[in-house]
């Protein structure tokens, strides 16, 4: 049987109460936690009939160490795997904005594009099954919840899956620093996958030759990039910024 996962933080826990309470297999509170938040929270987990423990703070430090959990947190069974059958499924649903990231290796950049991808209607993020950050409590704790409602999925093969993305009729967008076109120069009303590298890295080669296009953020100042969570929020929102100056909208 798997081990229990950890989620801590307020908006994370409340998210798995709100999209996937019958994986809460235990759920404590810092006995001094005592604010409107807590209290809503542990009032969400009564009314779904999940018991909450009120612990002292320092066991709670103890049980998480090393995460940020704000007075919460809860043990989980693992969340279901989203495979790549999950990615076709979804694209048949009407998917039409995807983010993928090449080499990202920090759980906290990680968890932030998957906030920026949940508030953009991303439909998915993929990431290549080696080589890249999975989604551990850090990750999820950064993801202030969009870890329930945002798949990540982790393919074989990134290039290949672009490739073949690109069949179904999506355009793939490599963002890279070095390049003279400007990602708000692009056409991104039609269903788009937007490509992100590692800051300092950026993308591999294979994933390059997979893009139809490579675009810069334009940049004024006189630092050279940005962090990668950054240019993926930049970006997913020119997406909707088109969309929406258009008439359309990204779909979930």
């Amino acid at each position: 049987m798997s081990e229990p996962e950890i989620v801590g933080g307020l908006h994370a826990v409340e998210a798995l109460l709100q999209h996937a309470p019958e994986r809460v297999k235990r759920l404590q509170v810092s006995a001094e936690a005592a604010d409107a938040r807590v209290t809503a929270l542990v009032d969400l987990a009564g009314s779904l009939g999940i018991h909450v423990e009120r612990v002292q703070r320092d066991r709670l430090q103890r049980a998480a160490e090393g995460l940020r959990h704000q007075g919460v947190v809860a043990w989980v069974k693992p969340r279901p795997r989203a495979t790549e059958t999950d990615l076709a499924a979804r694209i048949a649903q009407g998917a039409d904005l995807l983010l993928a990231l090449d080499g990202v290796t920090d759980p906290h950049n990680l968890g932030a594009c998957l906030r920026s991808a949940d508030a953009a209607g991303a439909a998915a993020v993929l990431v290549p099954r080696d080589r890249s950050a999975s989604l551990t409590p850090v990750a999820a704790k950064a993801a202030s919840g969009a870890a329930e409602t945002v798949p990540v999925i982790a393919v074989t093969n990134l290039a290949r899956t672009l490739r073949e993305l690109r069949d179904q009729g999506f355009w793939v967008v490599g963002l890279a620093g070095e390049t003279d076109t400007a990602l708000f120069d692009l056409d991104l009303t039609v269903p788009t996958v937007l490509v992100l590298g590692a800051e300092g890295e950026g993308l591999r080669r294979l994933t390059r030759e997979h893009c139809d296009h490579l675009a810069a953020i334009p940049m004024r100042g006189t630092v050279g990039s940005l962090n990668v969570s950054v240019a993926a929020g930049v970006s997913l929102f020119e997406v909707l910024r088109q969309r929406r100056a258009a008439g359309l909208r990204a779909q979930a």
